[in-house]
């Protein structure tokens, strides 16, 4: 929870409108103009898991890389609408194809070899299932797990709670300064946001597939709490 104030005097006010020239002049209210910057926030269960799941290939040939590649990875994809992800949950994130160079001192690098890789993008809406899916993504053939960054499929709600509290927070400031200030807040003149997190989580970094396939348990993915916020700028006129 964070919060800046100023004080902007009439006298202020008053003294900064000859630099706007070219355009209207800005009424100042009967009293002091007081700017408070505060951060809402609330809490909420992540609902969904977004996880990058793919496959990496080798090959002598360009084209013997990309055909084992294609092989593993159409397994990949029946294994997960076989473990009912919807279609539209399921978006290929990359494809690349690139040959492998061995280098020798005082000589050209010499290619042995290419290097396919082939990954989507899979959206979780049943967080607790998502290690269990990984494991079966594993055994037909995925070799490269990125994620999971966990987020809400709603947050709408979530936020107008955190922009309700971000006002809340910003008004008690503003009452606390005026009474300091011997004068009391006679009404907002305008609101602004000036940024918002939907509790997406950080992109984390890839993860290595042996420490899942030496795991003989289903691979836990934990939801935990994730945090909403919304940071507002509020005047108030205070008399």
């Amino acid at each position: 929870m964070r919060s800046t104030i100023m004080l902007l005097a009439p006298a202020v006010l008053a003294a900064a409108t000859p630099a706007l020239a070219q355009t209207a002049p800005t009424m100042v209210p009967d009293g002091t103009l007081l700017d408070v910057s505060a951060e809402g926030r609330t809490s909420r269960v992540p609902d969904v898991a977004t996880i990058r799941a793919g496959v990496v290939t080798q090959g002598q040939t360009a084209a013997a890389a990309l055909s084992e590649n294609a092989t593993r990875m159409t397994r990949v994809l029946a294994a997960l609408r076989q473990a009912g992800v919807a279609t539209r949950d399921i978006r290929t994130a990359s494809v690349s194809l690139s040959p492998q160079y061995r280098y020798t001192d005082g000589q050209p690098p010499a290619v042995t070899g290419y290097q396919a890789s082939n990954s989507v993008s899979i959206r979780f809406r049943d967080v607790a299932k998502s290690g269990s899916i990984l494991d079966a993504l594993v055994a037909q053939g995925a070799n490269q797990i990125d994620g999971p960054t966990l987020s809400l499929d709603k947050p709408e709600a979530a936020l107008d709670e955190a922009r309700t509290d971000a006002v809340r927070i910003a008004r008690s400031r503003a009452e606390l300064y005026a009474k300091a200030a011997g004068l009391s807040v006679a009404r907002i003149v305008t609101i602004s946001e000036n940024g918002a997190n939907d509790g997406s989580s950080p992109q984390p970094p890839m993860y290595a597939i042996a420490r899942v396939m030496k795991n003989s348990e289903s691979t836990p993915i934990a939801a935990g709490e994730t945090q909403v916020s919304v940071t507002v700028s509020v005047r108030f006129l205070l008399k």
